[in-house]
């Protein structure tokens, strides 16, 4: 049987309605399903930045912490510094002031003169010459040549008790340097007879080597005992 006009436009209409409402239907589903692929895209992306930026700020904060303990380790080392310089200075001060000093024993001819006996006696032991020259202040030589070296000589004999000395005791040359004198606070420097070997007995050179001994002791009664410290020399 035909179909009308009516009839065949009716059934394209329905068709084209189903073909319609079938194309609606999928692109909802394909909306749908880029919108879930974007969403799963969007967070992973958001989490693999997130994670990133985590990381840079954690790098970062790494970084700022770091430079605050080298930073706080120069200080500390600043402070150290400082604090040993000031000590030094002190020792260096309180040293400088026992060498100011030193002039007032020259001074007292109750014990200079006995003093001086016993820095060239110690200088003879020293050097067991028998040829050497004295050198001293200036305002000494005439205090070193009146002296009586062999009663000093004696001494130096007996307490030694050694053929070498006693030759020694008989021969031995003392002489004084006047052409080049010492000047500081007192003692006398003693060569054998080349001038090579140096014995160095004056006051400045004793309080040297009072003070180098004596350091960990000074250093301990100004500043107290370093618990960090193992070795004292």
């Amino acid at each position: 049987m035909a179909l009308s006009d009516a009839d065949v436009q009716k059934q394209i209409k329905h068709m084209m309605a189903f073909i319609e409402q079938e194309a609606n239907e999928k692109a909802e589903e394909i909306d749908a399903k880029a919108e879930e692929e974007f969403n799963i895209e969007k967070g992973r992306l958001v989490q693999t930045q997130r994670l990133k930026i985590m990381e840079y700020y954690e790098k970062k904060e790494k970084q700022i912490e770091q430079q605050k303990k080298i930073q706080m380790s120069n200080l500390m080392n600043q402070a150290r510094l400082k604090v040993l310089k000031a000590r030094d200075d002190m020792i260096s001060d309180m040293l400088n002031e026992a060498r100011q000093r030193l002039a007032n024993i020259a001074k007292d001819p109750a014990r200079y003169p006995a003093l001086l006996d016993g820095l060239i006696l110690q200088g003879f032991y020293q050097l067991l010459e028998p040829k050497v020259t004295i050198r001293c202040r200036k305002q000494d030589v005439q205090l070193v040549q009146v002296r009586k070296w062999c009663q000093g000589l004696k001494v130096y004999t007996v307490k030694t008790k050694s053929f070498q000395v006693f030759f020694v005791y008989f021969l031995m040359q003392i002489s004084i340097n006047k052409t080049k004198l010492t000047y500081n606070s007192g003692g006398v420097e003693i060569y054998n007879g080349d001038g090579k070997i140096k014995v160095s007995n004056t006051l400045e050179s004793r309080l040297d080597l009072m003070a180098q001994q004596m350091m960990p002791e000074i250093r301990v009664a100004l500043f107290g005992a370093n618990p960090n410290r193992k070795f004292l020399d």
